[in-house]
């Protein structure tokens, strides 16, 4: 009686449920809703095309296919339908949405994961990338997307949830967290993921939330409603915290941006121009790299700017600003003006590293904060993860594809230091040259010495000399048993008890052919 007489009293209230929630029909809503978001043969069918293209258009990349995907937009549904669920604590109805969903994206994942596994392209391309880091403003796309979902399927104009989920994007996610999976790239996974539980969760609570505001739910107790808003709040408040961290390092690093380019410039007379500016975030310290066409050169800008630029940022700073004197007459400027053009329309030196680096980390089988960078050099180092059944020959011909993948650069890949060494055996006088190649490189790659045991002196001497002939270290052991390969202990532990043949550099004797 109570409610009824501030409802009476409040004539804003009063209007909204007699013009606003009179002129919906509930029980057809719900109808379409328990229709369309339930699993079928149709929604399966919708998923599997939607993951594959989804999935082309990451790797292509393209958008207009990703967009395709997009207008498929099969799990729109079963989110908004496990929203209304919620808005009228229909368990039933929250299942069965819960299901769809869950069996959907699982789908999706397992293809996508199948999908890249097979596929010769497995590199980061920009659409990937780009979802791999979600913030806070995702998360506001989510429930502004929701809120007009929510609406058109309220009002029976479906035709704009299509519009919505090429706004929010649900299935190039999952997509993405199948490609994670597929090369062992979990920071990709990871963020991939959060991006999809932050659309998921959000357009769900917030389809519950505009489902309570026109009149679903209606006979729930106050009590019911208060659970209701409590999971709204706490379960955006839990996806803000890592959106928000990751919005904060947007933040900074445009800010960071910013500030450097302008006390570079600042540093330098007026008619100077700023060519390039390449900023590595993810190294400590922060990497920067500059090149400035200037009239006249400034003595310890790099130790001043980067000074300047510590006390700026409040990070450690590395940088280096590479001065190109020109000339103040019109050619000058102009050549300068010319450069500045070609680096700010090609991709910094920076990002090429970093898309490499990822490129050698999705082959080794590691993250690609683990892959060496040498600039100057432009060698990329890194230590492949252990792969079960792998010998030395499978860990060279990962270098090799690294290398045909990146022709810009000297790949060096090293495998596990407790990757078993193979058998030599010779036949008909023989080695095999494969397996000395492989021996070979793991010795240059890991810098350790390779013994060659058992056998003849003559067979010790021809394997060893063999395997220094193709760059790595070896050394005759000690006789006995089969011919074996076993490496010798750090310098520091080698014993220096043996004899000539086992620590002397082999020379001399007649050796079987190679």
């Amino acid at each position: 009686m109570a409610e009824q007489t501030a409802h009476a009293r409040n004539p804003i209230r009063r209007w909204w449920t007699l013009w606003v929630v009179g002129g919906v029909d509930h029980d057809a809503v719900l109808r379409q809703i328990a229709q369309d978001s339930g699993w079928s043969g149709r929604y399966a069918f919708l998923i599997v095309v939607s993951a594959a293209i989804s999935l082309l258009g990451l790797l292509m990349p393209s958008v207009a296919v990703l967009i395709g995907a997009m207008l498929l937009s099969p799990l729109m549904m079963p989110i908004i339908g496990l929203g209304f669920g919620i808005a009228t604590f229909d368990t039933r109805e929250m299942r069965r949405a819960a299901t769809a969903l869950i069996a959907g994206a699982v789908i999706a994942i397992a293809l996508s994961v199948v999908f890249v596994t097979l596929s010769p392209v497995q590199t980061i391309t920009s659409e990937i990338a780009g979802r791999t880091r979600p913030t806070l403003f995702d998360l506001l796309v989510a429930l502004l997307s929701a809120v007009a979902g929510a609406y058109a399927l309220i009002r029976g104009r479906g035709n704009t949830v299509v519009g919505v989920a090429i706004a929010i994007a649900l299935m190039p996610p999952l997509a993405v967290v199948g490609f994670g999976i597929a090369t062992a790239n979990w920071t990709v996974f990871s963020g991939a993921l959060l991006l999809f539980l932050t659309n998921a969760v959000t357009i769900a609570l917030t389809a519950a939330i505009v489902a309570r505001l026109y009149g679903f739910g209606s006979h729930l107790s106050h009590q019911h409603t208060g659970w209701q808003l409590a999971l709204f709040v706490g379960a955006l408040g839990v996806l803000s915290i890592p959106l928000v961290a990751a919005l904060r390092q947007i933040a900074f690093e445009a800010v960071a941006q910013r500030q450097t380019r302008d006390t570079i410039r600042a540093r330098f007379p007026d008619t100077s121009r700023l060519g390039q500016l390449d900023i590595d975030y993810g190294a400590k310290p922060i990497r920067i790299r500059a090149v400035v066409f200037t009239p006249r050169l400034e003595p310890q800008a790099d130790r001043v700017l980067a000074a300047d630029l510590r006390a700026r940022l409040s990070r450690p700073i590395d940088l280096h600003v590479d001065q190109l004197r020109v000339s103040l007459d019109d050619n000058g400027v102009e050549a300068a003006q010319l450069a500045r053009a070609s680096a700010s329309s090609a991709p910094s030196a920076a990002d090429r590293q970093q898309r490499a680096a990822a490129d050698l980390a999705l082959i080794a089988g590691i993250a690609p904060t683990a892959v060496r960078i040498d600039p100057s050099q432009r060698i990329l180092s890194a230590d492949a993860a252990p792969l079960p059944g792998l010998g030395l020959a499978g860990y060279r011909t990962l270098e090799q594809r690294a290398a045909g993948a990146l022709p810009q650069w000297t790949v060096h890949l090293a495998p596990p230091a407790d990757t078993a060494l193979p058998t030599i055996r010779f036949v008909e006088g023989v080695i095999n040259g494969d397996l000395l190649d492989a021996t070979a490189w793991a010795s240059e790659r890991l810098d350790r010495t390779v013994r060659v045991h058992g056998g003849t002196l003559a067979q010790r001497r021809a394997v060893a000399e063999g395997l220094m002939s193709r760059g790595g270290q070896a050394e005759a052991g000690s006789a006995g048993g089969a011919l074996r390969l076993e490496w010798a202990p750090p310098p520091q532990t080698a014993s220096t008890s043996e004899g000539q043949s086992a620590s002397s550099p082999v020379s001399g004797g007649d050796r079987p052919k190679t």
